[in-house]
């Protein structure tokens, strides 16, 4: 990902550089807390070009809510989209009990990456969403009866499938419901 990079294009002093920092301050704050899901906000760029002052009521405060406010307005209408984590998989499974192991690799949203033979063994490489790994070492003992082992690491983020995602910015949003 690119990080975070915020830019001053601020021309012709509308707003004193005293408040700039503010105004990255309330981006930054936004950000770490998130908005959409709750999850924090990566890889952005903010512009910083207009703005106006007031000599008696303008504040640091005042730009920190500001640049927290445009942020979040900016945010939403830029289509944001969650990302999840991703795993490559190497699973190691005797023969007779591929096809089970390939279809439960399939029922998480698993993409085959390629197979391989070690022995009486087959090797199955897979891209599968930590999300979905969540008690696999227990589902591929029950499926090899015991014979099946996994290893795995990661590889980085993906966006995630707009139906799942739709799921999950509407769970937040409930429980945010719920706690207030």
């Amino acid at each position: 990902g690119g990080g975070f990079e915020f830019k001053n294009k601020i021309v012709g002093g509308v707003i004193p550089s005293k408040y700039i920092p503010a105004v990255e301050k309330g981006v930054v704050e936004t950000m770490q807390t998130g908005i959409l899901a709750g999850y924090k906000v990566v890889d952005i760029q903010i512009k910083l070009y207009d703005g106006s002052f007031h000599s008696v009521d303008s504040s640091d405060m005042a730009f920190k809510i500001a640049g927290s406010m445009a942020f979040k307005k900016a945010f939403m209408e830029s289509k944001p989209v969650l990302l999840e984590p991703i795993y490559e998989v190497e699973v190691k499974v005797p023969e007779e009990f591929m096809g089970d192991v390939m279809g439960d690799l399939s029922g998480r949203r698993g993409k085959i990456l390629g197979m391989d033979t070690e022995g009486t063994f087959q090797l199955i490489r897979a891209r599968i969403p930590l999300a979905e790994l969540y008690r696999y070492s227990t589902s591929l003992r029950s499926l090899t009866s015991g014979r099946g082992m996994h290893r795995r690491k990661f590889l980085g983020y993906e966006e995630v499938p707009a139906d799942i995602a739709e799921k999950i910015v509407q769970e937040s949003q409930e429980a945010k419901k719920k706690q207030n």
